[in-house]
């Protein structure tokens, strides 16, 4: 009888074991699969988060970009250039504080024929500052515009560096103006950068409507002497930066520019 009572308590405890055993098999595998969720549920969550994000805030500048009335910024009373070496030629830099209510009108005179800008002071007063004291200095004199372009979506003539070789500057640089909502029509003249606030002396003068980004401070239309520049375009470039960009056919010699006050 003994021994029979010990057999049921050995079962007993056998089975007691068994049913731990596949408890603890089972908590297992309910935490390996919650892991598995949260894990799912996080990267799920990251992709359609970072979506949302992405969605929502290109929503939100447009929706801003279309309701938003723009507004005129101030008109700049100071200035600030920085020094950039080496230069061209050196000049100096222009003073720091700009004649911001004066209107001027620059004349490129050329090898080609006359252009007439007038300058976007109001707009871009330190820009016009800088253009008005270089070419008081004699900077842009007996120069080449080193760069023609004459394919989609960029057509324009490139001028402003004394060395012809499109590296060449003042020896300071200076901040961007006039970018918000900056567009490049026919008749633009604008400045050339190599990145954000690296202004110096390089500009372009915009022959056909062009598309840029808003990256290029516009400071001045174009009023008479456009066919000029078309005129060179005809001629074509000779693709030394690759199809439709190169230096214009038809050299472009920036023989002087005067400033008038109007």
């Amino acid at each position: 009888m003994a021994g029979r009572k010990e057999r049921q308590r050995k079962l007993a405890r056998e089975r007691h074991v068994r049913q731990q055993a596949r408890r603890a098999q089972q908590a297992r595998r309910a935490q390996i699969a919650t892991a598995i969720g949260v894990v799912c549920v996080v990267i799920v969550g990251l992709g359609v988060g970072g979506f949302f994000v992405f969605r929502s805030g290109n929503t939100k500048a447009t929706a801003a970009s279309a309701s938003a009335t723009p507004t005129a910024s101030p008109v700049a009373t100071h200035c600030t250039y920085t020094s950039k070496p080496p230069a061209a030629r050196n000049v100096g830099m222009p003073p720091t504080t700009p004649d911001s209510t004066a209107s001027y009108q620059a004349t490129i005179a050329t090898n080609r024929g006359d252009v007439v800008i007038d300058l976007l002071n109001s707009k871009a007063t330190c820009t016009v500052n800088s253009f008005v004291y270089l070419a008081a200095k004699k900077y842009f004199n007996n120069t080449k515009c080193h760069r023609l372009t004459t394919s989609s979506p960029l057509y324009v003539l490139q001028c402003g560096d004394p060395t012809g070789t499109g590296s060449g500057g003042p020896g300071y640089k200076f901040a961007d103006e006039n970018l918000a909502g900056a567009t490049y029509p026919q008749g633009t003249v604008a400045m050339a950068n190599s990145g954000a606030n690296t202004n110096g002396s390089q500009f372009f003068l915009v022959y056909k409507n062009s598309t840029l980004s808003p990256n290029y401070t516009p400071f001045g239309t174009i009023v008479s002497g456009l066919g000029v520049i078309q005129a060179v375009a005809k001629k074509g470039s000779d693709n030394s930066n690759g199809a439709g960009d190169g230096h214009p056919k038809e050299p472009v010699v920036i023989e002087s520019v005067t400033i008038k006050k109007t």
